[in-house]
């Protein structure tokens, strides 16, 4: 597909299922990716999502990353959900992962600028495996130590 062509929240939409095999679907005339059992997302503050894009670069870890004016938001594939004492750790340093049923908006464009107000950092890619959830976690809790968290 010519990402040039696209046009319409349903343009949108195909191109996301067609491409990248993301389970889009069209919402109040966005295009929403739900949460399910197979896709997940980790929203972080702006800083630290830095932080653990480039640490998960260095393992050879690549995923898609949308960015919002001050949170990030990795996909990821669900491959156990953390714990409770995880969970509250996770909330102290405003670390978020959506229930299953919520969903996500995504961009209806690949650059910079989008009516959504978010853009990829990393898009999503033909192909691709989506990194593992616990992974995000692990990373996410590691780049924060010894930083004041």
């Amino acid at each position: 597909m010519n990402v040039e062509k696209l046009r319409t929240v349903d343009d949108w939409v195909a191109f996301y299922r067609h491409e990248f095999g993301l389970p889009v679907a069209e919402r109040g005339g966005f295009v929403m990716l739900p949460i399910t059992g197979r896709v997940c997302v980790v929203h972080l503050p702006t800083a630290r999502a830095e932080k653990v894009r480039a640490a998960l670069e260095q393992q050879g870890t690549r995923g898609p990353m949308l960015a919002r004016q001050i949170r990030w938001s990795f996909v990821a594939e669900p491959d156990s959900r953390p714990g409770t004492q995880v969970l509250e750790v996770l909330n102290r340093l405003d670390i978020g992962i959506p229930a299953i049923g919520s969903a996500v908006m995504l961009p209806t464009g690949l650059g910079r600028w989008t009516r959504e107000g978010c853009f990829w950092v990393s898009p999503p890619r033909r192909g691709d495996t989506l990194p593992p959830l616990s992974v995000i976690i692990t990373t996410a809790l590691a780049v924060g130590a010894g930083g004041g968290d």
